[in-house]
């Protein structure tokens, strides 16, 4: 099983999208401060999580995320979150 994920830094207005095997692992990383990217934004929330059955799926979603409709959804889950 992979995972596509998209964090939201609590104490900034950032959010990260990635992509792993092993979920929970990975979210240790990014708490922890291990992760180069995220390190300077911790701690981090899981705003959205979803499963694939194979990594290159995995990697075409975590693209769309990155796309500029991705960007849009992920700023509608973050102003749903806030209200």
């Amino acid at each position: 099983m992979f995972w596509v994920y998209v964090l939201l830094s609590l104490r900034y207005s950032r959010s990260y999208v990635g992509q792993t095997e092993d979920f929970e692992a990975r979210l240790a990383q990014h708490q922890a401060g291990r992760v180069k990217s995220t390190k300077q934004w911790t701690p981090w929330e899981v705003l959205h999580l979803e499963s694939y059955l194979t990594r290159s799926e995995a990697m075409k979603r975590e693209k769309w995320f990155k796309s500029r409709a991705g960007r849009l959804f992920i700023r509608r889950l973050i102003e749903g979150k806030q209200k």
